[in-house]
């Protein structure tokens, strides 16, 4: 079973002391924090934040795509890519989103540090890869609304958390998703990870999960009583 798989089942447990879908996505996120994605987009409409370096700059070309250095076209960038997304797909999205990594104590939502925008910007680059992610996420975001109105009698952006919760939970595991919801799950796998990624690559995200970065140490901590009783090291 892959990793995502593990993280998903867990996603989908509702009870009997599995974790909560934030801390199981949080999980996923520490692998994810050193990749510092997202934080250029957190300005408002997905623009980088003043002060962070384009893709233009850092290339040294004008008009050069926005993003960062994994934009697969390094030597020569072209013009900045249209984002595919509508209007409505975005806020089915960001209430997707928000779904798999809602606001809690510690952090805000997944849609308030722009992972949204962010999406948008990915799946809608020039390239096979993105350009086939584009299709399994607008065909997932359609899915939902035809769902979640054939059961509620709304599209899932105007759902309640619970039913919204309902309709994520039949598809938040691939392996035991009903055969009519196989499509559907394949769809929220991507959106899951996508939004994993954007998240825990801001600084919110990185602080949610307690990622400093490369920093100096004066010593290294000591590993508690507690941990090392799990490890059965005590």
């Amino acid at each position: 079973m892959s990793t995502d798989e593990r993280t998903a089942e867990t996603v989908g447990e509702s009870s009997g002391g599995g974790m909560e879908r934030r801390d199981a996505i949080k999980a996923m996120g520490a692998a994810l924090a050193p990749l510092p994605v997202l934080n250029a987009l957190q300005a408002q409409g997905g623009r980088p934040a003043q002060g962070t370096p384009t893709t233009s700059q850092t290339q040294g070309a004008k008009g050069g795509p926005r993003g960062g250095p994994w934009d697969p076209d390094l030597l020569h960038p072209t013009k900045d890519w249209p984002r595919k997304l509508s209007a409505g797909e975005l806020a089915t999205l960001a209430v997707l989103c928000d779904t798999i990594i809602p606001a809690d104590a510690v952090s805000p939502s997944a849609s308030a540090v722009g992972v949204p925008a962010w999406i948008n910007e990915y799946v809608s680059a020039p390239y096979d890869g993105q350009q086939r992610d584009l299709i399994r996420v607008r065909g997932g975001l359609a899915w939902l609304d035809r769902e979640s109105t054939q059961r509620f009698g709304k599209p899932f952006r105007q759902a309640t958390p619970a039913e919204r919760s309902a309709i994520c939970d039949d598809i938040c595991y691939l392996p035991d998703a009903k055969p009519e919801f196989q499509a559907a799950a394949r769809c929220f796998d991507l959106i899951r990870d996508l939004s994993a990624t954007g998240f825990y690559s801001t600084a919110a995200g990185m602080k949610d999960i307690g990622y400093i970065g490369n920093v100096a140490l004066p010593k290294f901590p000591e590993v508690s009583a507690e941990i090392r009783s799990k490890l059965g090291l005590a």
